[in-house]
C-alpha cells in the first residue's frame, strides 16, 4: 500500500516544465477572458430581471435578494479586468485566485436566474485550479520582472528547471477533466442504465430537442432531424460516449489512452453541434484538454532544421 502511495504521489507531483503550465494559462486563461467579453452585455442583462425569478445557486446563495444593476456591472468589469491581470501574468499571486473567484461569481449569478450552463463548469473548475498555482513563472509580466523568461534572459538568471509544483496544477486539470466527464457518465447509468445504449433514449433525445427547438424558433439542426429515421445509428453512438464517459480516468495512466480520449471527446462535442446544435466551444477549441499534451514543445515546430554536414 505504502509503494502504491508513493507511486501516486510521484506521478501526480511529476516534474513540468514552467513554460507547459504557462501556455496552459494562457489558453484557458484567453478562452475565460474572450468569453465574459462576448457576454458582457447579456451577464449584466440580470440586473434588469424582475427580482422575483432570482432563484440563488452554489455561492450566490448566500444571497437573500439580488444585487443592485451597479454592483452586477461592476463585478463583470472587477472579472474582465482580473482577468486580463490572469492571462498577462501580472501580479499572478493576488491576480490568479480573484480572477477564479470572481469568475465563479459572475457566472454563478447569472445561473441563478433560471437556465443553467453546464457548459461553463470545467472552465471555472480550471481557471480556480490555475489561478491556485504557479502558473505565471513562464510567459508573463511577473516573470519578465524578475529577469527570466520562459527559454532564458539576457541577464543570466536562468528559466525556472522543471519541477513538481508545474506538474501538479498539469495533473489536477486533467483529473477535474476526467471527473467531469465520468461523473455524465455514470448519470446516464443512474437515470437510464444500460438502455442509454441499447434502445431509443438517445434518438427520441435528439428528436425532441430538435422539435421543440423548431416550435420555438431557434436555431436547430437539420442533420439531426434527418438521422432520427435511422435508427439503427443510435445505439452505437450512445455506446461509444457512454464507454468514453465511463472509461475517462483512464487517461490519468496512459498517454496513449490520454490522447484517444482526448479525441473521442472531441468527436462527442461535434457530434451534439451537428446533431443538435449545443455549442461547447471550451472543448470543441481543444482548450479543455490542453493539460494532457506537452505544449511546450511546439516551439521546436518553428524552429529551422539545421542542415547536417556536407
Amino acid at each position: 500500500m505504502r509503494r502504491l502511495l508513493d507511486r501516486l504521489d510521484r506521478a501526480f507531483f511529476a516534474e513540468a516544465p514552467a513554460e507547459r503550465l504557462a501556455i496552459v494559462r494562457l489558453l484557458v486563461g484567453g478562452f475565460a477572458l474572450v468569453y465574459l467579453c462576448v457576454r458582457a452585455v447579456h451577464l449584466q442583462r440580470v440586473g434588469h430581471l424582475p427580482p422575483e425569478g432570482f432563484r440563488p445557486i452554489g455561492v450566490i446563495s448566500v444571497l437573500s435578494a439580488p444585487l443592485p444593476l451597479w454592483a452586477v456591472r461592476a463585478l463583470i468589469g472587477a472579472a474582465i479586468a482580473a482577468g486580463a491581470a490572469f492571462v498577462a501574468g501580472f501580479k499572478f499571486r493576488v491576480a490568479g485566485p480573484l480572477f477564479g473567484a470572481l469568475l465563479l461569481w459572475v457566472l454563478s449569478y447569472r445561473n441563478s436566474w433560471g437556465m443553467v450552463f453546464h457548459t461553463e463548469n470545467l472552465l471555472v473548475l480550471h481557471v480556480i485550479a490555475l489561478g491556485l498555482a504557479a502558473a505565471a513563472d513562464a510567459y508573463s509580466l511577473d516573470a519578465r520582472a524578475a529577469g527570466r523568461t520562459a527559454a532564458g534572459p539576457p541577464s543570466g538568471s536562468s528559466a525556472p528547471a522543471p519541477h513538481g509544483r508545474y506538474g501538479w496544477p498539469l495533473r489536477l486539470l486533467c483529473a477535474i477533466t476526467v471527473t467531469s466527464y465520468f461523473i455524465a457518465g455514470v448519470t446516464k447509468l443512474r437515470n437510464s442504465g444500460l438502455d442509454w445504449a441499447l434502445s431509443d433514449i438517445l434518438r427520441n433525445y435528439v428528436a425532441y430537442d430538435n422539435v421543440r427547438k423548431i416550435a420555438l424558433g431557434d436555431t436547430h439542426s437539420p442533420l439531426g432531424g434527418a438521422l432520427v429515421r435511422y435508427g439503427f445509428l443510435f445505439p452505437p453512438l450512445a455506446l461509444a460516449s457512454l464507454a468514453m464517459e465511463l472509461g475517462a480516468p483512464l487517461a490519468l495512466f496512459s498517454r496513449r489512452i490520454a490522447v484517444v480520449f482526448c479525441g473521442a471527446a472531441w468527436l462527442f462535442h461535434l457530434g451534439v453541434l451537428l446533431t443538435m446544435a449545443i455549442l461547447f466551444p471550451y472543448p470543441l477549441l481543444g482548450i479543455a484538454f490542453a493539460g494532457f499534451f506537452e505544449l511546450e514543445k511546439m516551439r521546436d515546430l518553428r524552429r529551422p532544421r539545421r542542415a547536417g554536414p556536407a
